[in-house]
C-alpha cells in the first residue's frame, strides 16, 4: 500500500511541476528552459512570505502574481521576437533561467533554507499512516488538471488557445489576437510555474539552484504528452510509478534518472509520444 501512495503522490507532484511548461508548449510551442527558474522564484516568494512573519499559505497567490508579471514581461522582451526561432528561443530561455538564478543568489545568498510545512503530520489511509502533505498534492494535481480543463473548454481564452493550437495563421484571420492569446498563456503558465515552487517546498530545500533538479524531469515529460493535459497525466503516471519502483527497489540514485532515460527511450520509438497521432 505505500508503495501504491508512492506512485500517485509522485505522479501528481510531478504534474503540477510540469503543468506550467505543458501550457506554454501546447500553445506557443516555445520550450521554457527557465522552467527551473520560474520554480526556484516561487520557493523563494515561499521563503520572502514566512520571513515576514505571513501566513505560509499567502505565499501561493503571491509566487502566482509575482510568476506571471516576470512571465509577462519575459514574453513581450524575451520570447515573441522569438516565436519562429525556436532553437534561439531554447538558448535565450536557458540564459534567462542563468541569471534569474544569479540574481536569486545576489539577493538571497546561496545558504539553504527551510520554510514552514504547508500541512504537516501523517493521515490514515487503510490502516497506514501516511504524509497528509503528499496526499494534499494528488489532490493540488486534480485541481490544476481539472482547472485547465474548463478554461480550455469553457472560457473564450481556451476556445481562442484552441485555435492557435490548430491554425494560428486560420485564428489570426478570423480576429483572434494571437499575440494576446500567446501573453496570457506565457503569463499563466509561469505564474503556475512560481506556485508549483511553493508546493515543492515541504519536500526539499530551497536554494538557487532549486529549480534546475525538476527541469529536465519536466521538459521530457511534456515531450512525451506533446500538447494534451491528459497525456501529460498519464505519462506522470507510468514514469512516476517507475522511478518510485527503481528508488524503492533498485537505487534512488538510478530512480533520479528514471523519469528522462525512460522518457527518451519512449521518443525513440515513438517521436510523437502518449500524444495522438
Amino acid at each position: 500500500m505505500t508503495i501504491l501512495l508512492d506512485v500517485i503522490t509522485t505522479a501528481a507532484i510531478l504534474f503540477v511541476v510540469a503543468a506550467g511548461l505543458l501550457a506554454i508548449f501546447g500553445v506557443l510551442k516555445i520550450i521554457n528552459f527557465a522552467h527551473g527558474a520560474w520554480l526556484t522564484v516561487g520557493g523563494y516568494c515561499a521563503v520572502a512570505t514566512t520571513g515576514m512573519g505571513l501566513n505560509p499559505w499567502l505565499a501561493l497567490p503571491v509566487a502566482f502574481v509575482v510568476g506571471s508579471a516576470l512571465g509577462g514581461i519575459t514574453e513581450v522582451l524575451v520570447v515573441r521576437p522569438l516565436y519562429r526561432r525556436p532553437l534561439d528561443a531554447i538558448l535565450a530561455t536557458w540564459g534567462l533561467g542563468i541569471v534569474v538564478g544569479q540574481l536569486i543568489t545576489l539577493w538571497f545568498g546561496r545558504d539553504v533554507q527551510f520554510t514552514p510545512n504547508l500541512l504537516s503530520g501523517t493521515i490514515n489511509v487503510f490502516g497506514l499512516d501516511y504524509s497528509f502533505y503528499r496526499l494534499f498534492m494528488v489532490l493540488a494535481a486534480l485541481v490544476v488538471g481539472l482547472g485547465f480543463a474548463v478554461l480550455l473548454e469553457g472560457t473564450r481564452l481556451g476556445l481562442s488557445a484552441r485555435a492557435v493550437i490548430m491554425n494560428e495563421t486560420l485564428a489570426r484571420a478570423l480576429g483572434i489576437d494571437t499575440a494576446k492569446v500567446r501573453l496570457t498563456t506565457f503569463m499563466i503558465g509561469t505564474g503556475l510555474t512560481a506556485l508549483a515552487g511553493v508546493l515543492l517546498t515541504p519536500l526539499t530545500s530551497v536554494d538557487p539552484d532549486m529549480g534546475l533538479a525538476w527541469l529536465i524531469g519536466a521538459f521530457m515529460l511534456v515531450m512525451v504528452a506533446g500538447s494534451s493535459f491528459g497525456a501529460l497525466a498519464v505519462a506522470c503516471l507510468v514514469f512516476g510509478g517507475a522511478q518510485t519502483l527503481v528508488s524503492t527497489f533498485v537505487s534512488p540514485v538510478l530512480g533520479g534518472i528514471t523519469v528522462a532515460v525512460l522518457c527518451a527511450l519512449v521518443l525513440r520509438i515513438s517521436p510523437k509520444g502518449f500524444a495522438r497521432a
